[in-house]
């Protein structure tokens, strides 16, 4: 229910069974690190490489768990969109779209922070 967003993906491809409520978005963009460094070549090329790597691994999972081939899975890095509970259920990131149904029994608990 809500935003699967950026690594949040494959994390939620780990489930058995997943569902979306119908307002759900599943939001994909590429890997990318912080620079707080001198550039140099090396320095570039060690971080492109770790990207790519990265992006691999989560194309991978995503090929692996879902209906995208791992082509379409790449391309999702780059185009860095948002996709909603129908395209996730089309393409097999979910396999159920329905609204959420709380039992009228159900205990709820709150989590509040300090």
């Amino acid at each position: 229910m809500g935003n699967i967003d950026s690594i949040g993906n494959a994390i939620f491809l780990a489930g058995e069974t997943r569902k979306a409520c119908t307002h759900s978005t599943f939001m994909f963009h590429g890997v990318g690190f912080d620079i707080h460094q001198r550039l140099e070549e090396k320095n570039l090329r060690e971080g492109l490489d770790s990207i790519l790597a990265d992006q691999r691994r989560i194309g991978d999972i995503i090929a692996d768990r879902t209906r995208i081939p791992k082509t379409r899975a790449m391309q999702l890095f780059r185009d860095a969109r948002t996709k909603n509970a129908n395209d996730a259920l089309k393409y097999g990131i979910v396999h159920e779209v329905s609204d959420l149904q709380i039992p009228t029994d159900s205990q709820i608990i709150t989590l509040v922070g300090s």
